[in-house]
Order: C-alpha cells, then sequence, then structure tokens
C-alpha cells in the first residue's frame, strides 16, 4: 500500500472532505435518534370488545313431542306470531279425564239438589268402584315402569308420567268415594255445599289441564330473529326445557374488558367512538354501565416496576344510532 505522505495535496484534500462528511453524517443520525427517542409519543392503546344483543329464550310448560316448527333459524319474527307445535297424548288424555269429571260432578250436584234416590246411590256407588279400577290399574303400572327405571332400561320422563296418572287416579277415586258417601248420606245442607265445591274442583281441574294445552303453540315473545333452535322435529322435550332463541337484533351493546389504569378515559355516561373493522364504519356509543369483573379476571402486574396492580373492568356502550348491520359476536375497536 503507498505511504500517505505520497499522497498528491490534492488526494489529501480530497480524503479530508470525505471523513468529514462522513462525522457530519454520524452528527446528524445520532441527532435525530436522540431527538426521536426523547420526542417519541408512545402508540395508542387499541381496546378490543365485540358486539351483543339481547337473546330471549323460549320454552313451555308442556312436556311432549315436537310435533312442527314454523319457523327456522335466521326467520325474522313478530311478537305473537307462532312458532313451534308440540303434542302430548297424555296431557290430552287428563283434560278428557278432568272433563269428566266435572261432568260427573255437576251431575251429582243436580241429582244431591233433587234428593237423593237409590239409583243415584247405586251410580255413585259404580263410579267410585270404576274409580278404583283404575287406581289398581295406574298402580301396577307405575310400579312396573319404577322397576324398570331403577333398571335403568326406563326414561325418567316416562317413570313421571305413570306417577302423575296414578296419582291422578287416586284423586278420582276420592272424589268417588266422596260422591258415594254423600248420595248414601242424603241432600242435606252439607252435603250440597260438598257438591258444589266439588263442582267447582272439577271445574279447577279443567283449567289447569287446559292451561298446560296452552303451551301446545309457543309464540315469540318478542320482535326479533331466530337465533338457535335446540331440538328437531318429532324429539321429546320436557317440561320447561329450551326450544329456541329469539334474538333482539334492536338491542344491541358493545362490551369492553378494560384495564384499570384506561379508565379515566373511559367514565360513566361519556360518548366515545369505536370502530367496526367487518362494516369499516366508525360509529358513536355512550357509556352506561362500568362494573369491576372481580378477583378471577385478569390482573395487569406493575408492581415489578414500583406501580400497583391493576383489575380489569367490564365496560358497556350502547351505539348512539342504528347499526343494522352490526351483528353480535362483531369485534367492535376502541382507540
Amino acid at each position: 500500500m503507498a505511504d500517505l505522505n505520497q499522497l498528491s495535496p490534492e488526494q489529501k484534500k480530497e480524503n479530508r472532505t470525505l471523513i468529514s462528511a462522513l462525522g457530519i453524517v454520524v452528527i446528524v443520525v445520532a441527532a435525530l435518534a436522540i431527538v426521536g427517542f426523547l420526542f417519541l409519543n408512545k402508540p395508542a392503546e387499541i381496546v378490543e370488545g365485540q358486539a351483543e344483543a339481547t337473546s330471549v329464550r323460549v320454552s313451555g310448560k308442556l312436556p311432549g313431542r315436537v310435533v312442527e316448527f314454523y319457523v327456522g333459524e335466521g326467520d325474522m319474527v313478530k311478537a305473537g306470531d307462532t312458532l313451534v307445535h308440540i303434542h302430548s297424548s297424555l296431557v290430552e288424555a287428563r283434560l278428557q279425564q278432568a272433563r269428566s269429571m266435572e261432568e260427573v260432578a255437576r251431575a251429582t250436584n243436580r241429582k244431591v239438589d233433587a234428593g237423593t234416590r237409590s239409583q243415584i246411590i247405586q251410580s255413585a256407588y259404580e263410579m267410585w268402584q270404576q274409580a278404583n279400577a283404575a287406581v289398581t290399574i295406574t298402580k301396577k303400572t307405575y310400579d312396573r315402569l319404577e322397576a324398570l327405571y331403577k333398571e335403568g332400561v326406563m326414561s325418567e320422563q316416562k317413570r313421571d308420567e305413570a306417577k302423575a296418572a296414578y296419582d291422578a287416579a287416586v284423586a278420582a277415586s276420592s272424589a268417588a268415594k266422596s260422591q258415594y258417601e254423600m248420595a248414601r248420606q242424603g241432600a242435606q245442607s252439607e252435603d250440597k255445599e260438598a257438591a258444589s265445591a266439588m263442582v267447582s274442583a272439577a271445574g279447577a281441574g279443567v283449567s289447569e289441564v287446559e292451561a298446560l294445552l296452552e303451551d301446545q303453540y309457543l309464540t315469540a315473545p318478542c320482535d326479533g330473529q331466530i337465533d338457535v333452535i335446540f331440538p328437531h322435529e318429532g324429539e321429546l322435550v320436557a317440561l320447561g326445557a329450551p326450544i329456541m332463541n329469539v334474538l333482539k337484533i334492536e338491542d344491541k351493546w358493545i362490551t369492553f374488558n378494560v384495564r384499570e389504569d384506561l379508565l379515566k378515559d373511559l367514565t360513566m355516561g361519556k360518548e366515545i367512538t369505536v370502530t367496526i373493522p367487518a362494516l369499516d364504519k366508525d360509529v358513536k356509543a355512550k357509556i352506561y354501565y362500568v362494573r369491576d369483573l372481580g378477583s378471577y379476571a385478569t390482573w395487569h402486574a406493575t408492581k415489578t416496576t414500583g406501580d400497583w396492580d391493576s383489575k380489569t373492568f367490564e365496560i358497556k356502550a350502547r351505539p348512539l344510532e342504528a347499526v343494522p348491520d352490526l351483528r353480535p359476536g362483531m369485534t367492535v375497536l376502541y382507540r
């Protein structure tokens, strides 16, 4: 390599110029890095939440078999629209039995008012014996199903249906016996009162069964959209079992889980602007609910830096404008 002392004055001048330029570049870059470090803004916090809506569960008090659905998932319905037909042969049989008992009570009451005759006494006795026979049959059926249930080959619902039939037969036998005793003793004032009470009791039994049968056709409790249907046509459903959910899509809100240190900007009643990425839209919303999620919620540990542990809070905000395309489950962002 040639000695630097052997360089010409022009070459030496060029080298000094190049070194000076490199030194200036390094100084400028270092200065920009220092300025950037000092004035660099922390990126904005992004809080992610999701849209939600009220879901109303449809269920009934009639155990039976699903005969037909009149709606499907995704259908829009109005309050009062018929949704499903549930059939129960057991309850319909109980209704027929209750109506028969009511008619017997009314007929007996009319006979009591006219005075007790030997034919009436005999008729009451025969009704009592028929009721006793029903008790015997239903008792055997219940005992047999109870044994099968304990062996695990019979469902609990069938066992319960047999028990209900047995209890109804016992009640009918007791009522028939009372009618027979009343006919035998004669139509005293107390007997007439008892006969009238029996008519009322029988009528109440009819009303009870008819109330159950009202739920064989379930209707929509509100306007909304069918969200999910649980059973299929032909399946048996128990008393109070959920049949479907109706989504009140007009009743929407947004839920965020927020660290405690961000609550100063998310106070009750404050209006905020949120972004719905799926719709590429910004929406104004108002905070109406703030609640601590409790010790089971996520904690943000900060004590290692000398600060305090911050808890997680649930915040709910309702859009201030209608957003028809906002669906439950959609991601919503707050910056």
